[in-house]
């Protein structure tokens, strides 16, 4: 269908080379494509029935707006689920980071864009895009008990246990509500920030975006689930952004320590949900690769409810029913074959 699409509607040769770029947690798929003087695109598979173009075209539109580096759309067949697009290249962040590179100027980098999206974001988000409401934040939370729990660790929660995952999940739920609302990319991290020769990083995977809390992107970058960095580092970066959103005029808390909170929290709510989603990309969708990702995002679920007050008998539960369980757990899904 796709090189169907390319000559009969865009005039591309019919055995145009084509390959796979990537694919991503979704049902999307991506292809680079040569033309015949040797540039490429990318082609966005996207089915129709599973995924809906239009937010991607919606969010470019926003995200151009804020001067971000995002593909530029050469053609859209949004009927067909399919997209033609500026080829950013195959070098994200992340890969750059585990080959030696310079993690202050990636950082560097990579924040910068982020003020930009929440700086110039903010009201167009609020006009347009759908709201990180309660009813989604809790839905995604909802993932932890229902997928990583009772799926992979095969511990089903009593009562006791609903209750208590009810209580902090509508604690963190009223914090998140209580921040600054900005453009929420919600996978604002180190795989989808491509290395580009100008305007780094490119910015991909952006469909999902939300009008939401400021803590969030913060945390999908420097509370990656694919690297981690120490405490220190982190909040020197964080405390960097903070000021320089300040200085632009963003509601940014009465302290760093404000901030700090908001970022933690908003990180809780984020890693309770991956957990759910990592272990329902193995046993739905038969990805296995995310698994490996569990630990460090259950360490930083670990992390932050030790240093609340208002989570400490949450902490006391992961540690004592979730923590232990994970190494058999994974050790038992890689075993077996998904249903």
């Amino acid at each position: 269908m796709i090189r169907d699409w390319l000559a009969d509607e865009l005039g591309w040769p019919r055995d145009c080379r084509l390959e796979p770029a990537s694919a991503d947690a979704s049902f999307r798929r991506y292809f680079r494509v040569w033309q015949p003087a040797g540039a490429t695109r990318v082609v966005m598979d996207a089915p129709p029935g599973k995924e809906d173009t239009r937010p991607y075209l919606q969010v470019t539109r926003l995200l151009q707006g804020c001067g971000v580096h995002v593909p530029e759309v050469e053609a859209a067949d949004v009927t067909r689920g399919l997209l033609l697009l500026e080829d950013l290249g195959s070098t994200h962040m992340l890969a750059r980071l585990r080959g030696g590179g310079d993690a202050g100027q990636l950082y560097g980098d990579a924040l910068a864009t982020l003020a930009l999206i929440q700086l110039r974001g903010a009201a167009a988000a609020r006009d347009e895009l759908q709201p990180y409401d309660v009813e989604a934040l809790e839905r995604e939370m909802r993932l932890l008990p229902d997928w990583f729990c009772a799926r992979h660790l095969q511990l089903a929660p009593d009562a006791d246990t609903a209750a208590l995952l009810a209580e902090t999940f509508s604690f963190l739920i009223r914090e998140l509500l209580t921040q600054p609302v900005v453009l929420v990319h919600r996978d604002y991290h180190s795989r989808n920030l491509m290395i580009t020769p100008e305007r780094s990083p490119g910015v991909i995977d952006f469909q999902d975006a939300v009008a939401g809390p400021i803590g969030y992107d913060l945390v999908s970058l420097l509370k990656d689930c694919y690297i981690a960095w120490p405490r220190a580092r982190v909040v020197a970066w964080l405390a960097g952004h903070r000021e320089q959103l300040r200085v632009a005029g963003a509601d940014v808390g009465a302290s760093n320590e404000q901030f700090l909170r908001w970022f933690d929290l908003a990180g809780l709510q984020r890693h309770i949900k991956v957990l759910g989603i990592f272990a329902r990309l193995w046993y739905r969708d038969g990805k296995r690769a995310y698994l490996a990702d569990l630990p460090l995002t259950l360490e930083y679920v670990r992390d932050t409810a030790k240093r609340y007050r208002e989570l400490q008998r949450f902490s006391a539960w992961v540690e004592r029913d979730l923590a232990p369980g994970l190494a058999a757990a994974n050790a038992r899904a890689l075993a077996a074959v998904p249903a």
